[in-house]
């Protein structure tokens, strides 16, 4: 396992001259497997010195171990560490801020009482006007159960809270949209549904976030038809966009047809589900779902939760049956969103000349990645720390702003397909290669070429790019 700036820590560190060394704090540090990024002389006094060191490391455990080894040193003793990403978290990583200016009298009048009277009575006479008016222009709700987070599962709502405010600040800093955690303290379905139709006059879209499936796909249905703003279920369609953004120019790689090759998609829940029907509607005529009891085959659904049973008559088309390494022989295209550590080496060597592998599991992918190398043309994981990260950050700060700017009601598989198309798109043919097919994450033509896409596609505006460049402060 390799260090991690997510487990960096700073250990402040006293050093007796006299009995031991600079040189030696290092060595013990780097033998460990650690990272020094930093080595900063805090105070030095008549040969006692104050050390603040920097480092990398794989995991808690491995911060652990650091200390110990410091502190075994003669002449050396650890005051404190400090874990950078919990120091990150302290008092939460979003606030509010004021647009308007309240420096005196008048000021306080207009932004609120007497003056907002005047302003709740013209939306009340027009509602249409609180998209001009209120912060719902450009606000989105990031609802969440804390029942399916990132890989920890049922962790409840309060945990989750950290996941949510990261969410926010993505989309603040990628796409310019106020967005704003709300973790829900039930999961019930009757109640989620009912709660988040309350709060909706005060956003401009939901994003739901990390629901666990069965329960996400009747909770987004269900609100998708019963509000008049748009709903985006990210772990479902934000992932589906990012994964057939890839697999477009993978192919392109490849020299292959989206609707001539064999997919295997491991994992048909909420990621799974929406990545195929996704590549269905892109044009993909092959794809076989692999669940834990194995390959859904549309001549056995009895039984079946409707959603899983559509995915089961819609794909397969040769009704295939047995486990998933069965399934990968002489398969193109492999993409995992199930578990870590599923498949090896010799699993992706029978898959067909050529293949293609996204495994997306995180943290540990379905096949190790170096593994996977070896025999397939193109590899992708979820972690930033190989070739192609399959991130969902590359779609849905463009998508809302798109969405929000053009006053969207509903989003469709149209609005994802062209949203998954506009990301691929940003990769020129000159630049295309089998370890750079998905832009990076901080590649600001992203959520232009997004956001532009998405308004052509729901009221085929003009391609401009005024409003991203206001919402993001590009030039």
């Amino acid at each position: 396992m390799r260090t991690s700036p997510s487990y960096t820590a700073s250990y402040r560190v006293e050093l007796d001259e006299s009995q031991s060394s600079i040189a030696s704090i290092v060595d013990v540090v780097v033998d460990t497997g650690a990272e020094i990024r930093g080595l900063d002389v805090v105070d030095s006094d008549r040969g006692h010195i104050v050390l603040d060191l920097t480092c990398d490391m794989r995991d808690s455990a491995h911060r652990r171990q650091v200390r110990e080894v410091l502190s075994s040193i003669d002449g050396v003793s650890v005051d404190s560490v400090a874990d950078r990403t919990f120091l990150a978290h302290i008092g939460g990583k979003i606030e509010v801020a004021a647009k308007s200016p309240l420096r005196n009298r008048d000021d306080l009048s207009r932004v609120y009482t007497p003056g907002v009277a005047r302003v709740c009575t013209a939306i009340h006479d027009a509602p249409e006007k609180a998209h001009l008016l209120t912060m719902k222009a450009n606000t989105v709700a990031v609802v969440s159960d804390g029942t399916a987070v990132l890989g920890l599962g049922d962790i409840g709502p309060a945990a989750a809270l950290p996941v949510m405010e990261g969410k926010a600040v993505l989309f603040k800093k990628f796409g310019g949209v106020d967005a704003w955690p709300v973790v829900l303290d039930t999961t019930d379905t009757e109640e989620i549904i009912s709660i988040v139709k309350a709060i909706a006059p005060a956003y401009g879209g939901i994003n739901l976030e990390d629901i666990s499936a069965p329960r996400c796909f009747e909770i987004e249905e269900r609100l998708r038809a019963e509000l008049d703003i748009p709903v985006f279920h990210d772990d479902q369609h934000g992932t589906a966009i990012v994964v057939l953004s890839a697999l477009l120019n993978a192919l392109k790689v490849v020299g292959k047809s989206i609707g001539d090759v064999r997919i295997v998609v491991s994992g048909v829940g909420a990621a799974g589900s929406a990545i195929i029907r996704l590549l269905l509607a892109q044009g993909a005529t092959d794809i076989v779902g692999y669940g834990r009891s194995g390959a859904l085959s549309g001549d056995d659904i009895e039984g079946m939760h409707p959603s899983r049973a559509w995915l089961a008559t819609h794909t397969n088309p040769r009704h295939q049956h047995g486990t998933l390494k069965e399934g990968l022989a002489d398969a193109d295209v492999f993409i995992g969103v199930s578990h870590g550590d599923i498949l090896e080496g010799k699993d992706i060597a029978s898959m067909a000349p050529g293949a293609i592998v996204f495994a997306l599991a995180n943290p540990t992918p379905e096949v190790d990645p170096l593994d996977a190398a070896r025999y397939a043309a193109v590899t992708a994981t979820g972690r930033s720390d190989y070739a192609n990260q399959i991130n969902n950050v590359l779609a849905f700060p463009g998508l809302f702003r798109g969405l929000l700017d053009a006053k969207v009601k509903e989003i469709t598989t149209e609005v994802l397909r062209v949203a998954a198309v506009a990301i691929a798109s940003v990769i020129s043919e000159d630049e295309l290669g089998p370890n750079y097919i998905i832009p990076g994450v901080f590649d600001d033509r992203v959520p232009r070429a997004v956001s532009r896409a998405v308004r052509q596609a729901v009221h085929d505006l003009p391609t401009i790019d005024i409003p991203v460049q206001e919402h993001m402060g590009i030039s």
